[in-house]
C-alpha cells in the first residue's frame, strides 16, 4: 500500500523543518517540507513544480499544507498538479489587496510607486510596482478541495477577503476568533492541531463557515511554554507589522478594512 504524501510549504521567514510539527498529526504518512528559495510568485512558478515532481511524482494522493504566503505561492505554482486536498493556515489569498493595504499603511500612492518602482516601508517590507502589476495580471486559479484555518485577529487578510475567497473556491473556513495571522501561542497551536485532526475522511471538503469548539484541556503536551511554533507567517513580517502599525495608524481597526 502506497504511503500518503503530505507536503508542507512554509511562510515567509519559515523553513522546511517546520514540517516536523505535522508528522504526529498524520501517523503512517510521509510528511515533507518544501525547502524553497522563491521570493516572488514568478519565482515560485519556476521552482515549485520541479520540487513537487521531486517529492511527489510517484504519489497519487498528495495532501498539501501551506502557510501564509506559502499558500499563495502554491496557488500560483501548483494549481495544475494532482493535489487531492489542501489545508491552508492563515493563507494570503489576495496579494494585490494586501499590497494596496500596505501602501495605505505606508501612505504611498500608486502614482508615487509607479514613478519610484520600489519604496521601503517602516514595517520592513519594500513595496514594488512590478510586483503589484504582476499579481494583478496573474490572479491564481485554485480548484483543489481546500480547508482554511483563519484567525479572527489576522491583520494581513481581512475577514471580508477570506470570506470572498472561500465562497469563490468552495473552500471550507474555520475561524479561531482569538487567533492571529501567526498561530504561535499554546492555545492557538492546540486549536490548529485539533482542526487538523478533525479533518474529513473519504470525501471532499464541504464549503461553509464553522467554528471548532476548543477546550484548554485539549492542549497538546509540549506547547505549555509557548516556545515552540509551527507555520511562520512569515516570522519577520508579522511581528514588525504588530509593532509599527499601531503607531502609524492609531485610530484604525486593521481587522475591519
Amino acid at each position: 500500500m502506497m504511503t500518503q504524501q503530505i507536503l508542507y510549504i512554509h511562510g515567509k521567514g519559515g523553513n522546511a523543518e517546520e514540517a516536523a510539527h505535522y508528522r504526529p498529526l498524520f501517523p503512517g504518512s510521509r510528511v515533507i517540507g518544501f525547502d524553497y528559495r522563491a521570493q516572488t510568485p514568478w519565482e515560485a512558478s519556476d521552482e515549485f513544480p520541479c520540487l513537487y515532481d521531486r517529492y511527489c511524482r510517484d504519489h497519487a494522493a498528495v495532501t498539501l499544507i501551506a502557510n501564509s504566503i506559502g499558500a499563495y505561492f502554491a496557488m500560483c505554482a501548483l494549481s495544475e498538479k494532482p493535489i487531492a486536498r489542501a489545508l491552508f493556515i492563515s493563507p494570503i489569498v489576495d496579494m494585490a489587496r494586501l499590497i494596496t493595504d500596505m501602501m495605505s499603511w505606508a501612505q504611498v500612492t500608486e502614482e508615487s510607486l509607479e514613478k519610484q518602482k520600489t519604496i521601503p516601508t517602516a514595517f520592513g517590507e519594500t513595496l514594488s510596482w512590478d510586483y503589484l502589476c504582476y499579481v494583478r495580471e496573474h490572479p491564481p486559479a485554485w480548484s483543489v478541495p481546500t480547508r482554511i484555518l483563519y484567525g479572527g485577529r489576522d491583520t494581513l487578510t481581512s475577514r471580508k477577503t477570506i470570506d470572498a475567497f472561500s465562497a469563490r473556491t468552495g473552500a471550507s473556513l474555520t475561524v479561531m476568533e482569538d487567533g492571529e495571522h501567526w498561530f504561535h501561542t499554546a492555545e492557538q497551536l492546540a486549536f490548529l492541531d485539533h482542526w487538523i485532526r478533525d479533518r474529513p475522511r473519504g470525501h471532499p471538503f464541504r464549503q461553509g463557515l464553522y467554528h471548532l469548539e476548543f477546550h484548554r484541556s485539549e492542549q497538546r503536551q509540549g506547547h505549555g511554554n509557548g516556545s515552540h511554533h509551527c507555520g511562520s507567517s512569515g516570522g519577520d513580517l508579522y511581528p514588525l507589522l504588530c509593532h509599527y502599525l499601531p503607531h502609524c495608524l492609531p485610530s484604525r481597526d486593521l481587522r475591519r478594512r
